[in-house]
């Protein structure tokens, strides 16, 4: 490595190694939508009851969320390098276990285990990144790749579920997973040194089940909340029991020498604000996904495959939105402004949504272009931020924190905004619907269905003979667009809101990265893959 005035430069083999963690993360993501199509043929082999097929798809998210704040704090006190092998060799043992699954508990245990590596791979990998780039403009741009490649592992996923299935067995979506942790497990060790919190102190370990218990009852609340498309009791209470335990937890934070999430991330003043933000970005991004897809596949009727395809179309430019911002960062550009700005082109991606009518294929995907341009560029750059401003013996814990943030953030996007959409979609099937043509003859527990959701509209329109079912889903796939129109200007508000909150509280936060000396940031030693000390900083020994 070459010193420079912004720190030490990362050479090849920290860039060889930043390409090897980008394993774990694609997969991570794809994880997220790889069932997509492969319910159909699990739903046939293996015979779920309502209730199994719906904790085989949420147990992965509830496990990751649940266990992300602790899985930071371990890798930070025991070694990143160390927890990412091991979540690494757990989430391919996992794959391997769900790809051959012979019941439906047996397929819900291994995507418990899936989330459980997960939740070890995401903050490991983050914080590495932070380990392995300590120049501002090459950690800069590593954050921006990484969070455009995260982003598109999500709309990959479900792409790659569609093909394998398919071509080969539901079980095929899982051994996508095998050969790329074989080879992490292989590569990680030669490339990537370890680190770790060189004096940790004992370890909280009562915060591992607040922690858990704070985060799993507002996700479970806010997820229940988006697929009843309502607020109810149970999902109430959820929240609430899970925000007051929370609230145990941060009292527990504050008043003890060992916690587990150090008040002291907090004392940047940017850190929180990158929290927040990172937040209301994912609001919108999975806020917007949660009508983008219904829209192609029930309002355009295209089939689960191409309606994947389609969905790839907005990547494009997601590719080169994380990076281009911190492009403009480092030539000079205030950083709350870009950060601004990119909610604000966040907003305008809403404003085009909000313009479409039932056959507007392109509106829709130009629309979701600009959105998610928009939202990618303000995650990389508070991702950056958050990264950057903590120690780097902190890493793990503050990677952590900013995807628990994410998670609440999404599942609140698919709570709010699903609901208003909903609302809508309720109201004005009920006037359109409420009796006469084309209902007439239609039993009433259909009738109810279609009322409830336009998945269960095409259906019972795929029931009717000839012009009756065709007026039932025109007015239906009418009254969703409607409330997609609705809840996009609803989203457009809250990223305007974003942009004002962005301004007012960055204003004051200066650049990441090393001091004013032209030092690196420290916060400690790191220990070296084969045991050397790297004394007064963080960062892997010179090569």
């Amino acid at each position: 490595m070459t010193s420079t005035s912004t720190g030490l430069r990362a050479g090849r083999r920290e860039w060889t190694a930043f390409v090897v963690l980008m394993l774990p993360l694609l997969l991570v993501s794809m994880d997220v939508s790889v069932l997509y199509f492969a319910v159909p043929a699990i739903s046939r082999e293996l015979h779920p009851s309502s209730t199994q097929q719906l904790w085989i798809f949420d147990i992965y998210a509830f496990a990751l969320a649940g266990l992300l704040i602790t899985m930071g704090a371990l890798g930070d006190r025991f070694g990143r390098r160390k927890l990412l092998l091991f979540g690494a060799a757990a989430f391919g043992a996992a794959s391997v276990a769900a790809a051959y699954a012979q019941s439906a508990d047996m397929l819900i245990a291994a995507r418990a285990v899936l989330g459980i590596g997960g939740a070890t791979l995401m903050p490991s990998t983050m914080a590495l990144v932070r380990n392995l780039f300590l120049d501002e403009k090459q950690r800069a741009k590593a954050i921006a790749i990484w969070s455009s490649a995260m982003a598109g592992g999500i709309a990959l996923g479900s792409v790659m579920s569609g093909v394998m299935i398919e071509h080969f067995w539901w079980g095929s979506v899982f051994l996508i997973n095998v050969p790329a942790m074989v080879l992490l497990l292989a590569l990680v060790p030669l490339l990537v040194p370890e680190f770790k919190n060189p004096a940790p102190g004992p370890f909280d370990l009562p915060s591992v089940p607040l922690s858990m218990a704070a985060v799993l009852p507002v996700i479970y609340g806010l997820k229940k909340t988006a697929a009843d498309n309502g607020l109810g009791l149970i999902p109430v209470l959820s929240i609430v029991a899970g925000l007051a335990i929370g609230a145990v937890f941060v009292r527990r934070q504050l008043t003890r020498r060992d916690a587990m999430i150090s008040p002291q991330l907090f004392h940047h003043r940017g850190f929180g604000p990158s929290i927040a933000l990172n937040a209301l970005a994912t609001f919108a991004m999975m806020g917007s996904a949660y009508f983008t897809t219904q829209y192609l596949q029930s309002v355009l009727g295209k089939g689960a495959l191409e309606a994947a395809l389609w969905s790839l179309a907005p990547s494009v430019c997601v590719g080169i939105a994380g990076p281009a911002a911190a492009a403009a960062v480092q030539r000079g550009a205030n950083r709350a402004s870009v950060i601004g700005a990119g909610f604000v082109t966040g907003a305008i991606g809403y404003g085009i949504l909000a313009l479409a009518g039932p056959d507007s294929l392109w509106t829709v995907l130009i629309g979701a272009a600009v959105l998610a341009s928009g939202i990618v560029a303000v995650m990389s750059l508070v991702t950056d931020m958050a990264i950057g401003t903590v120690p780097p013996e902190r890493a793990g814990s503050a990677a952590a924190l900013l995807e628990t943030g994410q998670e609440f953030g999404g599942a609140m996007g698919m709570a709010v905004l699903g609901s208003v959409g909903t609302a809508v979609y309720r109201s004005d099937v009920k006037g359109s619907l409420g009796g006469g043509p084309p209902t007439d003859g239609l039993p009433t527990d259909a009738l109810d269905q279609v009322r409830e959701t336009l998945g269960a509209a095409v259906a019972v329109a795929g029931r009717l003979k000839g012009q009756a079912g065709d007026q039932m889903l025109d007015a239906a796939r009418e009254a969703f667009t409607h409330g997609m129109r609705i809840a996009c200007g609803a989203g457009a508000l809250v990223l305007v809101a974003a942009a004002v909150l962005a301004l007012v509280t960055l204003r004051r936060v200066g650049p990441t990265g090393p001091t004013a000396g032209g030092t690196p940031s420290t916060g400690g030693h790191a220990t070296a893959a084969d045991g050397e000390e790297t004394a007064g900083r963080e960062v892997a020994p010179s090569h």
